[in-house]
């Protein structure tokens, strides 16, 4: 046994390592560079380093260890003087080489002077530098920059380090409202959990058990009180050491690095697509998912020692024995977290153990409250038939994301409703008696409950009809795909592309066809670009700003903005008028054209979509989120701060007014 231990421990950390090292590395120095006039046309540019902890790096003037500056010839810029260091280097005299050099630890802060000789200019180049670490030295490292001026940018930060950061996820809404949501589901599937029939009759017998086996009421009481934190422990802190340690060895970039691979990925969304199936197969009746009978043998003997780890034991004992029905619960919790941020697996796994394991805690304390709890029958194997179907629904969610990111077209958005509407009205016949899976026992009447359940779910059901006619169903639209995927809308005037079913469909604005126009789209027949230099390039020859939409084919609030934000006539009105429009997808997997790829400052080349469009939003906004929202001027910088998942239409109208006065500000004398 204890063999069999060391081997999945040595497995797990193996594991852990390998994910590690495929990781993306991450530059010794993050950059990030400032502006700042300081006279009639001059201005001065401020690099600034953040050094990883351990290493240091050297100034300006240490020999071959040097780091360096290097300006390319710029129209409309000239260089004031050399490169300078605005934080002296601590010196000492390196008996290798026989020279003294200067070394710098935490930060690193070196700055240039220019003369701007033109209405406007770039100024680009390449900091090199070299970081050691004790005796060992890296390979020598480049950050290319480019910094527009004049400063209307002027002050402005530019995120250097934006590779280095964690891919991009969900934004989280201002008012909280992700957290709330993740916290109200959490509690529902653990209320679900407590009505399985592997759970619910264990209730009264847990609480029995406490209660003759306590020397006094107050005894049994605490040993209650310490079987629920023990259910709670025993839940939470697996996953949690999980992600923990992840983020421990690998740290920020790598944790996000897995949830982005988790959200995203063909692969893993294949996975929980047949895992939530296997699941509701489940609970259906097919077979029973258990743990080996070894395992809950072996902790039910235990559980017969006294004093707390007998509790401890008594717990383990729960959560193995009612895992045939807990365990999908708590796969389909965990899996649909992983979308969040690192942390929402761990809180969702914590709001979920304790509402399971309060009722316990609660009836062992005042056990009067036992003769109002419902007796077993056959209403608790409906609850787990009625978790399939929700299982069924959820699960397709996943392949959803998976043929949106690789445009595999299964899942258009109409053939996606057809079979939500086909589970939800086997549901409603489920519940009316006229359908019985394995373990069900005949409904010779129908109660109450049943009734209400069923006219909910019929209800359901006939709202989202319309949605095969191209109804916006914007309760939903978080969960279905884009509307721009439905093939007919009803009453709605064609959309501005050309193509049919024999020929791949393209936008077009104006007389040009759009670079990946043919399998990426907008909302609501907005014209706009998919390319960032494309966009740009338009935006100069029409004088208008740029509204950059930071989105995702997997990202839930994305599809709630656009359908009750981006939706408004007047958000439209002003986005068709005023703005050119372009959508960055950073999760979308299709190859870009070769000359769109980019090359990091690491040497790495981005060639797909989603991650070149990743790095833009990063290198260019400090964006790591989506939804975001960016106005920016025909240089590609922002004129006002982003814009995040925010349902106030009247919010996102003032922010698009602002944007083009604050346009005109910057373009008009």
């Amino acid at each position: 046994m204890k063999l069999r231990i060391k081997r999945f421990a040595a497995t797990a950390a193996a594991l852990l390592l390998a994910l590690c090292v495929l990781a993306q590395p991450t530059a010794t120095v993050q950059w990030s560079d400032s502006t700042a006039a300081v006279g009639d046309g001059v201005y001065e540019i401020t690099f600034t380093g953040r050094i990883l902890d351990g290493w240091h790096t050297y100034d300006l003037h240490s020999g071959f260890s040097s780091t360096v500056i290097a300006f390319e010839p710029s129209e409309g810029v000239e260089l004031m003087g050399d490169p300078f260091e605005k934080v002296a280097a601590e010196r000492r005299f390196d008996e290798i080489f026989g020279e003294e050099i200067g070394e710098y630890e935490g930060e690193i802060v070196l700055g240039q002077r220019v003369r701007l000789t033109a209405a406007e200019g770039v100024l680009r180049g390449n900091i090199n530098w070299r970081s050691c670490q004790g005796d060992n030295c890296n390979m020598p490292e480049d950050w290319p920059f480019e910094i527009r001026l004049p400063a209307g940018s002027a002050g402005q930060d530019t995120a250097g380090d934006a590779l280095h950061q964690s891919p991009l996820g969900d934004a989280a809404d201002p008012a909280g409202e992700g957290l709330l949501g993740l916290i109200l589901v959490a509690i529902g599937w653990g209320l679900l959990a407590l009505l399985t029939p592997c759970v619910f009759p264990m209730i009264p017998m847990t609480v029995s058990f406490f209660l003759k086996g306590s020397e006094s009421a107050s005894a049994g009481r605490f040993k209650a009180s310490m079987y629920g934190l023990f259910i709670v422990l025993l839940y939470t802190v697996p996953i949690a050491a999980i992600i923990l340690l992840t983020r421990l060895l690998g740290g920020d970039a790598v944790t996000a690095d897995i949830f982005n691979w988790l959200a995203t990925h063909w692969l893993p969304n294949l996975i929980f697509f047949i895992v939530f199936m296997v699941f509701a197969a489940s609970f259906f009746g097919a077979f029973e998912i258990t743990l080996p009978g070894w395992m809950v043998n072996k902790s039910d003997r235990n559980a017969d020692r006294g004093g707390l780890l007998g509790v401890f034991f008594m717990a383990l004992t729960l959560v193995l024995v009612s895992f045939s029905c807990t365990g999908p619960i708590v796969g389909s919790a965990i899996i649909g977290a992983t979308a969040g941020d690192f942390w929402a697996p761990i809180l969702t796994m914590l709001v979920f153990s304790i509402t399971f394991a309060l009722p316990f805690t609660l009836f062992a304390m005042f056990p009067s409250l036992l003769k109002n709890l419902p007796k077993s029958g056959g209403w608790l194997n409906s609850v787990k038939v009625v978790l399939g179907f929700i299982e069924v629904a959820l699960g397709f969610k996943f392949l959803s994301v998976a043929d949106q990111t690789y445009h595999w077209g299964l899942l258009d958005r109409e053939v996606y409703l057809a079979i939500w509407i086909v589970t939800f009205a086997l549901l409603g016949f489920y519940l009316l008696g006229k359908l019985r899976f394995a373990h069900d026992s005949e409904v010779k009447t129908l109660s109450v409950g049943r009734l209400a359940l069923a006219i909910v779910d019929f209800a359901f059901v006939v709202y989202m009809i319309p949605g095969m006619w191209g109804a916006p169903l914007k309760a939903l639209s978080g969960y279905l795909p884009p509307l721009q995927t439905q093939d007919f809308i009803l009453g709605q005037s064609p959309l501005p592309v050309i193509g049919g079913a024999d020929g791949p469909t393209l936008i077009r604005v104006g007389a040009a066809q759009v670079k990946y126009g043919d399998f990426l789209s907008m909302p609501h027949g907005i014209t706009g670009y998919f390319e960032w230099n494309e966009a740009l390039a338009a935006a100069r020859a029409a004088g208008k700003p740029l509204f950059v939409d930071v989105t995702g084919h997997g990202c839930v609030n994305c599809r709630e903005m656009e359908q009750k934000v981006l939706s408004d006539e007047r958000v439209q009105q002003i986005l068709r008028d005023d703005y050119i429009v372009v959508a960055l997808y950073t999760d979308d997997k299709a190859r870009a054209a070769g000359e769109d790829w980019v090359t990091t400052e690491g040497g790495t080349t981005l060639k797909e979509i989603g991650r070149i469009n990743s790095y833009i939003a990063r290198a260019r906004f400090n964006v790591n989120a989506q939804p975001n929202y960016i106005v920016a001027d025909a240089a590609g910088a922002a004129l006002l701060p982003p814009r995040g998942y925010d349902l106030s239409v009247e919010g996102f109208v003032d922010f698009l007014e602002r944007g083009v006065a604050a346009y005109k500000a910057r373009t008009q004398p």
